[in-house]
């Protein structure tokens, strides 16, 4: 989990030595980061369900194998072409390792310290997060851009040495349950994702008419998919799997919380650098402080889950999350960067308790044979909340500062885009609590009919 956190956010920070490097428009390099978010969002399910079928350990030293060594092909790369074609191959191995990671804690994790696991690869998760920034700055201003793949590298060896010391050994079930994987699916779900991935991405936050065809794509790929899972003899997603109610409001929520936690990465430096006016090392400073809250926050907020219930921690994250947009919704910039930390930290401090809480409540009742593939769609839904957050709640801020450049709009344009971004925002909040009241209370009924109902079949 550390590792595949680490691959999204050290590449960032190098983009504009890249460009130099190769010579190439900002345009050019930023595949490098969107070709490991693409494979990472169209292939992450498929992979989830492919541990199911084939064994998730074989699979899992599969993807860091992968992941390793196409780190040592980034890192020697001397073409653009082959340094994005081998983060593609990265982010094949992210998916592996983010799907699987997860997946595992079912088998390997007593039932009553679920939440407890779940907190931890969150905390492991925003480690690798705010180390990647500055790590990577270190490692490009010693050594060149090369050494933040390079780096990557004695991590993946130590990860396949563990993994393979210390995981379970797949068990070897009969030949029918290994049989049936849904290639048309799987084919119709990555082509599905890919568009509706780049229609959110291409253009910067602009919608052009290619963004429109890739979204009528998108959406046609979703029927399609749809059709063919329903006719499939072994399907990669279960569509009767929505009617539960736990797994469709947990989905949706990852869904929204994640296109919100965006807007603190897409309006943050802007506010900071423009509205404040802090120089970039203070707002590289300010920025990482959000991260580190939710390490710090991760494990506690598991076993909070593991000891007052799931759903309930659930309902707390969001509040959090709702407080801090709220706050931010009506900061004055007077305030300085005081007023502008005490709030992200309760949003990121309400984010990782939701994450936590949100993961162990879904994955602690799954069926062995659908950990991976639900693990993977926990997975999906936040990376497509990230991605609509970064085009969604970009073009909000540009909309709500009354600017056509940002990098050069006036500091009160920027605090009053800030503001109204996060007003949306919070009204997400609202939306996705709306959801977790909503399936609480199915829930805590379902628990007393249920046992009443039994009681007259008992008597009649």
């Amino acid at each position: 989990m550390l590792l595949s956190s680490l691959g999204t956010s050290i590449a960032n920070v190098a983009l504009p030595t890249l460009a130099q490097g190769f010579n190439a428009s900002f345009q050019e390099v930023q595949w490098i980061v969107l070709a490991y978010l693409l494979a990472i969002t169209t292939l992450i399910v498929s992979v989830g369900r492919l541990g199911d079928i084939t064994g998730r350990r074989r699979l899992l030293l599969a993807g860091i194998f992968l992941f390793t060594a196409a780190s040592v092909v980034c890192g020697a790369a001397p073409a653009l072409w082959l340094l994005i074609a081998a983060r593609a191959v990265q982010g094949l191995g992210a998916a592996i390792m983010m799907a699987l990671t997860m997946a595992f804690v079912g088998e390997t994790v007593p039932k009553e310290r679920t939440g407890s696991a779940m907190g931890l690869l969150g905390t492991m998760s925003a480690i690798g997060t705010a180390l990647g920034p500055s790590l990577g700055g270190v490692l490009i201003a010693g050594l060149g851009w090369r050494a933040i793949f390079f780096v990557k590298v004695p991590l993946g060896i130590l990860a396949f040495l563990l993994a393979h010391r210390y995981l379970p050994v797949d068990r070897r079930g009969a030949k029918s349950d290994r049989t049936g994987f849904d290639n048309v699916g799987t084919l119709l779900l990555a082509l599905t994702l890919a568009a509706y991935a780049l229609a959110m991405t291409i253009g910067r936050g602009s919608f052009g008419p290619l963004n429109m065809v890739l979204l009528l794509a998108a959406a046609f790929g979703i029927g399609l998919f749809a059709f063919a899972e329903a006719r499939a003899a072994s399907p990669l997603i279960r569509l009767e799997m929505f009617r539960d109610p736990v797994l469709s409001a947990s989905l949706a929520m990852s869904a929204l919380v994640s296109t919100v936690m965006m807007a603190t990465l897409v309006v943050g430096p802007f506010y900071l650098s423009r509205a404040l006016g802090l120089d970039a090392a203070i707002v590289g400073i300010v920025m990482s402080v959000g991260p580190l809250v939710a390490a710090l926050t991760g494990v506690p907020a598991g076993r909070i889950a593991d000891r007052f219930g799931a759903q309930g921690m659930t309902i707390a994250g969001l509040f959090g999350i709702a407080a801090g947009s709220f706050v931010l919704s009506v900061l004055p910039a007077t305030l300085g960067i005081p007023g502008y930390l005490v709030p992200i930290v309760v949003v990121t401090a309400g984010y990782a308790v939701f994450q936590t809480a949100n993961n162990t409540a879904v994955m602690t009742d799954i069926g062995p044979d659908q950990r991976g593939v639900i693990s993977g769609m926990l997975n999906l839904s936040r990376n497509l909340g990230l991605i609509s957050g970064a085009s969604v709640m970009g073009a909000v801020f540009a909309l709500a500062s009354a600017t056509s450049d940002i990098a050069t709009a006036r500091p009160e344009a920027v605090a009053t885009g800030m503001r109204i971004t996060f007003a949306v925002a919070a009204a997400l909040i609202v939306t996705a609590l709306a959801l977790a009241v909503g399936t609480y209370r199915r829930t805590l009924c379902n628990r007393v009919l249920a046992p009443q109902a039994a009681n007259r079949l008992r008597i009649s």
